[in-house]
């Protein structure tokens, strides 16, 4: 008798050893590596664990229906891989996500599935703007290139057009973002380029679920919050009235672009670590009170 086991293989990273866990989700077509700058950043000033996780259908994560992106499903893989990483009483958790790892971290609040959640941190990922620019996405997608000769020219290209605006965080982040395929050039000679490693315009029909009714969803979390913004245009309305009445933080971090954690994430780092220590969260490490 043959029986097939299916055996899902999450990639995650971790830095820390004592404090609250920090986990770290990114944003669509991004892996876990686009974190790593800032996880150097964030653990030099506060006491604190991290655990950041390649999401399903991204980075070096290989799993069964990796073509199911919905917020449901990857909230889930979130709490799975949290419990399969320190069991069922984790450590006080703090999510902390990027555009659809903002939504993924905030369904992940909101649904209860982890049983520590001391604090929730959005960047970057507003309900009226998100769905404002999904009009656009296809086109912006089609207008990327859909190979590089080497890892280098991935490199530039994500510099040059501003994706991101920090050479240090593209060396580490595109590596994840992009994976070697062999193309066949004539019948006797092939080569090797890099294409990007999932093709974002295929989840289509995901787009919608990841960011409708999240700004409500993000006010109801009964969590210390905290948003953080390229931009101030980028609040919606129900975000504004909410930000009014004193319901979550929020900082607005000029000049950069959408990935603000890659572009400047050493003020990503100060506002989080602000956060954490406000909330009695973790201390700040000596070396950073001095």
């Amino acid at each position: 008798m043959m029986d097939d086991v299916c055996v899902h293989v999450f990639r995650v990273y971790k830095s820390g050893q004592d404090g609250p866990l920090l986990v770290l989700l990114h944003g669509g077509g991004h892996s876990a590596l686009s974190w790593a700058v800032f996880t150097a950043a964030m653990t030099s000033r506060v006491t604190c664990r991290v655990l950041a996780m390649d999401l399903r259908g991204h980075g070096a994560t290989q799993v069964r229906h990796a073509d199911d992106l919905s917020t449901q499903t990857m909230s889930r893989d979130v709490a799975n891989v949290v419990r399969a990483t320190y069991g069922e009483i984790p450590p006080p958790i703090i999510l902390v996500g990027h555009n659809v790892g903002g939504a993924i971290a905030v369904h992940a609040a909101g649904g209860a599935l982890l049983p520590s959640v001391l604090g929730l941190v959005a960047i970057d990922v507003v309900e009226g703007s998100a769905m404002e620019v999904l009009h656009s996405m296809q086109n912006f997608l089609k207008g990327r290139p859909k190979s590089f000769k080497s890892i280098d020219h991935a490199i530039e290209w994500s510099v040059k057009s501003g994706q991101i605006r920090n050479l240090e965080s593209a060396k580490v982040s595109m590596v994840g973002q992009v994976r070697r395929v062999c193309v066949c050039v004539c019948v006797f000679q092939s080569c090797s380029v890099y294409s990007w490693r999932i093709d974002l315009s295929k989840a289509e029909k995901y787009w919608d679920g990841w960011f409708r009714g999240i700004s409500n969803l993000f006010l109801s979390c009964n969590v210390p919050k905290l948003l953080l913004l390229a931009g101030i245009d980028r609040l919606d309305r129900d975000l504004t009235i909410g930000q009014m009445q004193g319901k979550f933080m929020m900082q607005v971090l000029p000049p950069c672009g959408h990935a603000v954690h890659e572009d400047i994430p050493d003020k990503v780092a100060d506002a989080l670590a602000s956060f954490i220590i406000r909330h009695k969260f973790a201390e700040a490490r000596s070396e950073t009170k001095r």
